[in-house]
C-alpha cells in the first residue's frame, strides 16, 4: 500500500508561499486545488463560514426534490480530500481584510498572513425592504440550513407564494414545484427571467408554467407580508391577496464585499478585475459572482453569478497566483435553465446590440423559440427554447468571434441551418 505524503510542518520564518482563500463554494475549491498542482510546497488556507464542508448551492434543488442527500450536494465527496492535498481548512468569517500588513482578521479573533489572497466570497440573498419579511414563514433558499427549513416546512399541498422568477428563482421554484404544493410565482418584471430571456420567450416560460399547474404574476409587487397565527396573509400591489403557509424570497443576490470596507481594494457593484483576475492592489485576486469582470464582446463590466464563470475564473486567478500566466477571454453570458421540463438558454449579447439584426423562429403551439442576434456577419447571442441540440454550436460560434459571410443571409431565412454554418465554417468535422 503506498503511503500518504506527510502533510508539511510549516514553522515561522517559513519561505513557502501562503495563500489564503476567502470563500469555499465551487470558486474557492477549484483555486485552492489549482494552487496545488501549480506549486506542490506552499501553504494554502481555505476559510468558509458555514459549519458544512464545501458544497454547491446549484445542487440544493436536487436535495429539496430528493435526489441527492446532503453529502450530495458537497463539492468533494471524500471526506479526507483537502487533508490528502495538504489544504488548510479554517471555518470562520473574515471581518477584515489588511491589504498593507497582508493579514485577515476573523471574527474569532485570530488573523492570518498572505503574500497572495483570493478573495471568492460569492453572493447573498437580497431581502427587500417589506413589511413582515422577518416573520419566520418567510424563507430564503440559498444555504444548506435554509433548505432545511424549506423541507420541513413545505409538504405537498402547502400554500407557498414566491417573489422573484429570475435565473435563481425558476430554479428553486422547479424544486419547490416536485414538492407538491399550491404555487404561486410573483416577479416585479415585465416576464420571467427577465435578465436571460426576451418578452416572446419569457412570456412562453410563463405559459408552460401556468399549463403546468403554477400561478405567475408578471409586473407586481409584493407590498406586506401579515400573519395571523400560521397564515401569512400576501398583498401585491394591485390590491389582490394570497393566504399562503410559507412566503420564498428569491428577488436576487448582492456580492459579500462587507469584509473589504476601507481595505482600499476597489469596487463598484462588484470587486474590480483585470484579465488576469488581479485587483488594483498587487497579490491580491478575485474570482466568481463577487467580481465585477470585464464581458466577453462587449468590454463593459458586469456581474455574472454563474458557477461555470466562477470556476473558470478561480482558475485563471490561481494560475497566476502560483507564478503562471493566464488570462480571461471576459466573462461570458451562458445560461441553462429546465423550468418543469421546458429547458430554455441564453447566450452572450442575446438583447442584441444597435444596428445589429435579427432572425427568429416561433413555434408558440409547441414551445419552441429560436432567436438570433447578430452584429454584421457575426453571431453575437441568442435566446432558445426546446432547441437543446444546438448549444454547443451556438456557444462556438459566439466565443470563435466567427466571420459568417453569406451564411449570415442563409441564418436570417432559416435559423435551423444554424449546425450547417458551424460545419462550413470549418468549426466541426463531419465523422
Amino acid at each position: 500500500m503506498a503511503s500518504r505524503r506527510p502533510k508539511h510542518v510549516l514553522a515561522s520564518g517559513s519561505n513557502m508561499m501562503k495563500h489564503v482563500i476567502i470563500g469555499n463554494g465551487p470558486a474557492g475549491v477549484v483555486a485552492a486545488e489549482t494552487l496545488r498542482r501549480s506549486d506542490p510546497d506552499a501553504e494554502i488556507t481555505l476559510i468558509g463560514d458555514e459549519a458544512e464542508p464545501p458544497y454547491s448551492r446549484m445542487a440544493i434543488p436536487y436535495l429539496l426534490v430528493g435526489k441527492v442527500g446532503e453529502a450530495g450536494t458537497y463539492l468533494r465527496k471524500d471526506a479526507d480530500h483537502f487533508d490528502r492535498l495538504n489544504i488548510r481548512m479554517v471555518q470562520a468569517r473574515v471581518e477584515a481584510v489588511d491589504v498593507k500588513a497582508r493579514s485577515v482578521r476573523l471574527n474569532n479573533g485570530s488573523v492570518l498572513s498572505y503574500d497572495r489572497l483570493l478573495i471568492a466570497t460569492g453572493s447573498h440573498p437580497v431581502r427587500p425592504p417589506i413589511p413582515g419579511m422577518d416573520l419566520p414563514g418567510v424563507l430564503s433558499c440559498w444555504t444548506l440550513e435554509d433548505a432545511r427549513a424549506i423541507a420541513a416546512a413545505v409538504k405537498a399541498g402547502s400554500r407557498v407564494l414566491q417573489m422573484g422568477a429570475g435565473f435563481i428563482g425558476c430554479i428553486i421554484m422547479e424544486a419547490l414545484a416536485l414538492r407538491g404544493p399550491k404555487l404561486t410565482m410573483v416577479e416585479m418584471g415585465d416576464r420571467m427571467v427577465p435578465r436571460m430571456m426576451d418578452e416572446v420567450a419569457g412570456g412562453m416560460i410563463q405559459r408552460w408554467c401556468d399549463k403546468k399547474g403554477v400561478a405567475v404574476r408578471t409586473g407586481r409587487r409584493v407590498m406586506s407580508i401579515v400573519a395571523n397565527g400560521d397564515v401569512l396573509t400576501v398583498t401585491l400591489d394591485d390590491g389582490e391577496k394570497f393566504e399562503v403557509d410559507v412566503v420564498i424570497c428569491a428577488t436576487g443576490v448582492k456580492p459579500n464585499l462587507a469584509m473589504l470596507s476601507g481595505s482600499g481594494i476597489e469596487m463598484d457593484a462588484g470587486i474590480l478585475v483585470d484579465e488576469r483576475m488581479q485587483t488594483n492592489v498587487p497579490d491580491v485576486y478575485a474570482a466568481g459572482d463577487v467580481t465585477e469582470a470585464v464581458e466577453f464582446g462587449t468590454g463593459r463590466r458586469t456581474l455574472n453569478a454563474i458557477q461555470p464563470d466562477a470556476v473558470e475564473q478561480a482558475r485563471i486567478a490561481a494560475l497566476n497566483m502560483a507564478g503562471k500566466t493566464a488570462v480571461s477571454q471576459g466573462t461570458f453570458v451562458f445560461n441553462v435553465l429546465d423550468t418543469l421540463g421546458l429547458i430554455s438558454t441564453s447566450f452572450g449579447q442575446w438583447q442584441g446590440v444597435p444596428g445589429g439584426d435579427f432572425a427568429q423562429l416561433l413555434d408558440e403551439k409547441n414551445f419552441g423559440y429560436l432567436r438570433l442576434a447578430f452584429e454584421g456577419d457575426q453571431l453575437v447571442g441568442a435566446n432558445t427554447i426546446g432547441h437543446t441540440e444546438h448549444m454547443g454550436v451556438l456557444r462556438g460560434l459566439i466565443q470563435g468571434r466567427v466571420r459568417l459571410g453569406e451564411w449570415k443571409e442563409r441564418l436570417v431565412a432559416n435559423p435551423l441551418a444554424i449546425k450547417e454554418a458551424y460545419l462550413a465554417k470549418g468549426l466541426a468535422r463531419v465523422s
